[in-house]
């Protein structure tokens, strides 16, 4: 059998991955005297690692992350208080696995959203699903599905995604039906699937945006004995590029 028509068996049967390496494969095969075993088992090898590269391509599609940062870009130069430990930690998906929360409290630019981002990437590309939504389109569309009469629908949603990513908490107050939501969303999900939560404000301050104080007291009661929590302190990332851009300037 010619190796046009293996590879057009292979397109057939859409064995894309050994289609790919398979002239290449068969090559080196030929010239390093390769057994038929170890012929097949690069080609399965590189079929699996085709199949799985595929499927973390459509995770990380699906998730809607704004940027897609990796653990290994964060910037440790600009004096904010997390550690190596601590995001060794989050990179490790411990969490993820016992299904904790994780929540990331800071003022704005000390890296919560690209942490949690970080961490959605590498929950998708070691075979989890993610959802990222920024709070204010959490809620509009919230509304949106109440009034369409899909709420069950969107809740559903939100609750299957392995990681659910909520970021910016806080910027906007909860009426006590959002906080309703929000505490549903948390219970379906306390299950086995981890929610990251970035904020500005300490649980203890959460009451200051949530309506109701009974729901309040419930959604931090729940997290404040579940969630991982690590505060970041330090100076913004805008203001450190910033000051850094000028210094640039200056040496010109």
């Amino acid at each position: 059998m010619s190796t046009a028509i293996v590879q057009n068996f292979m397109a057939e049967m859409k064995m894309l991955g050994m289609m790919g390496v398979f002239e290449k494969s068969l090559k080196e095969a030929t010239e390093s005297k390769w057994s038929y075993s170890e012929f097949l088992d690069v080609m399965l090898q590189a079929e699996s690692d085709f199949r799985a590269e595929r499927k973390s391509a459509r995770r990380i599609q699906a998730a809607k992350f704004k940027i897609r940062p990796a653990f290994e870009d964060f910037d440790f130069t600009a004096g904010r208080s997390i550690t190596k430990a601590q995001l060794r930690e989050i990179h490790q998906l411990k969490w993820l696995t016992q299904g904790r929360p994780l929540v990331l409290i800071g003022q704005t630019g000390v890296g919560k959203t690209f942490i949690a981002q970080a961490a959605g990437l590498h929950a998708c590309q070691s075979g989890k699903s993610a959802l990222f939504l920024n709070i204010t389109t959490w809620m509009e569309n919230l509304a949106l599905a109440r009034s369409c009469g899909t709420y069950l629908k969107f809740r559903d949603k939100l609750a299957k995604p392995d990681v659910l990513i909520l970021d910016d908490f806080g910027m906007r107050k909860l009426t006590a039906t959002e906080a309703q939501d929000l505490c549903e969303i948390l219970e379906e999900r306390s299950q086995g699937r981890s929610t990251v939560i970035t904020t500005q404000l300490p649980l203890e301050h959460w009451s200051e945006v949530i309506a109701d104080p009974v729901i309040a007291d419930a959604i931090h009661d729940r997290l404040k004995h579940a969630a991982l929590q690590i505060k970041i302190t330090g100076p913004s990332f805008r203001a450190v590029k910033a000051k850094a851009l000028e210094t640039s300037e200056k040496g010109k």
